[in-house]
């Protein structure tokens, strides 16, 4: 599998495999998946070359990251980048009281309290590398500073608040010791984001869905932003949660909610497209988001074994230049996006 190096600070860098594995299934959101499944998936992935892994806390409330621990004590360490992430804490409660539910299934009885501070930060980060059985883990990201999560732009202004004041430097200095490789943050909107970068020494951010055939808004200030100082770009959610794997079928999900009118009929004019070249749309939309120069990976999800090895296959898809070139006549990529195969200055 192709790699893409990054090294912003000269500090070793990491490199990233360009299909990355992000296991928040592991953590049985949507469904309850068996040990022996998860294993599965894991041991296909790495056949297939995915080297770089994504996991939280959040995801099955510490579930994801101790099923990680079995599978990485078979692996050497330096064979492969993992990030987590920090901004919740988890707390034993009882059964019904639990986070998640309806979401995580399954799931150890924790209730997740939201602590962007130094402190948590840091507990956050120990509380991680026990769950993992490992001694260091290379990307730490801050974990769903955006309004999708916090319900408000006034909520959110202070959480981030919070976070610039606090917890930020305790990143900042885990990276300064040589703790972790790097940093920055895992969201949902490029918004959030790009007040971010404008503010602080961000390594990376972890951008889920907000950069596909779908969307491209990101290309007005944050990616340009991204390019000049150097930061990467791991893109989650490829497929806008499904949409873009599935085409426009009736109960569609777009950005986890049943798809509006409007993207289904967006939708259908992709495909309609990538029909005319030969091509699948789940092929064009996950090799889309790679032709940017700031993306370092892209992490769809993979929820069995052959969904794994599916997006290998998906990936090495051959897809004519013709296409971009004829999504962009008709509107439905923007004209400054960047795609395969086209020469950059």
């Amino acid at each position: 599998m192709r790699t893409r190096r990054f090294d912003r600070i000269g500090n070793g860098g990491l490199t990233f495999t360009e299909l990355g594995l992000g296991t928040a299934p592991f953590g049985n959101l949507y469904k309850a998946i068996t040990e022996a499944e998860a294993d599965a998936v894991l041991e296909a992935a790495w056949t297939s070359g995915v080297r770089y892994i994504d996991t939280a806390p959040q995801y099955g409330y510490g579930l994801s990251e101790t099923r990680l621990n079995r599978f990485l004590r078979g692996v050497k360490r330096d064979d492969y980048v993992i990030s987590t992430k920090v901004g919740r804490l988890l707390k034993a409660c009882p059964p019904a009281e639990r986070s998640g539910q309806g979401k995580f299934f399954d799931t150890p009885s924790r209730r997740e309290v939201f602590d962007y501070s130094y402190d948590g930060v840091m507990r956050s980060f120990e509380a991680s590398l026990e769950r993992l059985g490992l001694d260091r883990v290379d990307i730490l990201f801050a974990h769903d500073l955006d309004v999708f999560t916090h319900g408000s732009q006034a909520a959110l202004d202070e959480r981030l608040e919070a976070f610039m004041r606090s917890g930020y430097y305790a990143l900042l200095s885990l990276r300064d010791q040589g703790a972790i490789r790097a940093f920055g943050a895992g969201v949902n909107e490029w918004q959030s984001c790009e007040t971010m970068a404008r503010r602080g020494d961000f390594d990376l951010f972890l951008l889920a869905g907000r950069y596909t055939l779908l969307e491209q808004q990101a290309l007005d200030s944050f990616l340009p932003l991204c390019e000049a100082r150097g930061i990467g770009i791991v893109l989650g959610g490829p497929y806008n949660s499904g949409l873009l794997a599935t085409g426009p079928r009736p109960g569609a999900f777009y950005n986890y909610n049943p798809a509006p009118a409007e993207i289904l009929d967006r939708t259908g004019r992709l495909q309609a497209v990538c029909q005319r070249h030969g091509v699948r749309l789940i092929e064009a939309a996950l090799r889309f988001p790679l032709a940017h120069p700031a993306v370092v990976s892209v992490i769809p999800g993979g929820q069995s074994a052959a969904e794994v090895r599916g997006n290998l296959d998906i990936l090495g898809a051959t897809i004519p230049d013709a296409l971009w070139a004829d999504l962009k006549r008709e509107g439905l990529l923007a004209p400054n996006a960047p795609v395969p195969g086209e020469a950059r200055s």
